[in-house]
């Protein structure tokens, strides 16, 4: 994870969205965190084990052979 400034994100906005990319990103704003960029796939991935966390320990995923077809 990287922290950088406001400041250091506008003057060098390219460079940090092409990171942003690969790490997570916190922007500070007088030593308070302001935003935080995640990276696309770490966003996904915690959006995915929190529905996965909703699903009765029985559930699978895959072919239903009760499903009509």
């Amino acid at each position: 994870m990287c922290r950088i400034t406001t400041t250091e994100f506008k003057n060098n906005y390219g460079h940090y969205i092409e990171r942003a990319e690969v790490e997570r990103i916190e922007v500070t704003k007088r030593g308070v965190v302001i935003f935080t960029m995640v990276p696309k796939r770490e966003e996904l991935g915690e959006r995915i084990k929190t529905f996965f966390g909703t699903l009765p320990p029985e559930a699978s995923i895959g072919d239903d052979p009760y499903e009509r077809g």
